[in-house]
């Protein structure tokens, strides 16, 4: 998994048919994804409960690229070896989810996997300079975290501004998580984000019986997003 600053579309399977999460993750990489966002919830931490290391594993054999697991669960730690089995190339931790994030990050790249941080909108950046050389990606909550289909919380794209320069040149992705739209993805990836997290923009007006509609989708995405860079 090589780093680079391409805009890249990662679609949330939480948008797709749950009765075909295989199948689903193999139609949008052939309508040009190129990672596939994995949203764990465990109605805890988030108010919704959606799957676990197993699905993971269940559906990595149908993704050629990268499997992105956004863990929106608390505690972290006791499950970090299972989401690292199943195949998960990332692997991302809430800064709000436990007392010592420090070492659920280490944990996570101890397990051979990239280590992910993410920021819910009321979490400022005061703690990220003590773990930029723990990540290899942070991920800027654009919705608080529990339900697709939310509405882009527009005051997070300053927040986006100042991690770009906090971050510096270090090899570290911005992703963005919630509302990503083409009309929203130039708004972040000006701001210095490289991967754009979409569900129902992805997703909407196509099936697996139809899944051109996904492929128009995510070129209008990445259309939108690389215009302003």
């Amino acid at each position: 998994m090589s780093f680079d600053r391409a805009i890249k579309i990662a679609p949330s399977i939480l948008a797709s048919d749950f009765a075909n999460f295989g199948a689903e993750c193999a139609a949008v990489e052939a309508q040009g994804a190129d990672w596939i966002h994995v949203d764990v919830m465990d109605g805890h931490f988030v108010p919704n409960i959606t799957f676990g290391p197993d699905t993971c594993k269940a559906i990595r054999p149908h993704i050629k690229g990268v499997m992105d697991v956004h863990l929106m669960i608390a505690p972290v730690d006791p499950y970090i070896d299972a989401f690292a089995s199943s195949g998960a190339d990332i692997i991302t931790a809430h800064l709000e989810a436990g007392p010592h994030i420090h070492r659920t990050l280490q944990a996570i790249r101890g397990a051979g996997v990239k280590a992910g941080l993410a920021l819910n909108p009321g979490t400022g950046l005061d703690s990220v300079p003590h773990l930029l050389d723990m990540v290899d990606l942070v991920c800027v909550m654009t919705v608080n975290p529990g339900f697709g289909g939310q509405k882009f919380i527009h005051s997070q794209i300053e927040k986006v501004s100042a991690l770009r320069e906090m971050i510096g040149d270090r090899p570290i992705h911005i992703e963005i998580d919630g509302g990503v739209t083409p009309v929203t993805a130039p708004l972040v990836a000006a701001a210095g984000a490289d991967v754009l997290v979409a569900g129902s923009a992805v997703f909407k007006g196509g099936s697996l019986s139809d899944p051109t509609p996904y492929g128009a989708n995510i070129a209008a995405i990445r259309a939108a997003a690389e215009a302003v860079i």
